[in-house]
């Protein structure tokens, strides 16, 4: 389940005062409020779980969030998967993107077409090319 990964990584790193200022206001608000509300928990409980089960994989976190909210299938995860992955892409969070690439002083029409782009380019990994 793409994302979810992340999300759990951010949960860690603000909790050790490593996650970077900038992120911090957008805690359980964005692509996490969407991954909670898809599967069905409230942000703060899973936060809350992860970090009193610090010993548990991101695998074992996603089967705990199953048990409290939505058990996905494989096709429900497809369709998380293929949201996620074209975030930004010909839909309305459109101009959201368009806004932090100007920002960010880049082209519209580059090679950053979703958000997923986006924060490869934003944290330092290289762009995923078709």
């Amino acid at each position: 389940m793409v994302y979810l990964p992340r999300m759990l990584d951010k949960i860690r790193l603000h909790a050790k005062g490593a996650l970077p200022a900038d992120y911090v206001p957008n805690l359980g608000k964005g692509f996490d409020g969407r991954c909670c509300h898809y599967l069905g928990v409230r942000y703060e409980d899973l936060s809350a779980w992860v970090l009193a089960h610090a010993e548990f994989t991101d695998e074992a976190v996603l089967q705990w969030a199953e048990s409290q909210g939505v058990k996905l299938s494989t096709e429900r995860i497809e369709i998380w998967n293929g949201y996620m992955m074209k975030r930004g892409w010909r839909d309305d969070a459109r101009p959201a993107l368009e806004k932090r690439l100007s920002e960010a002083g880049l082209a519209a029409d580059g090679p950053i077409q979703t958000f997923f782009d986006y924060l490869d380019f934003d944290e330092g990994r290289p762009l995923h090319q078709a």
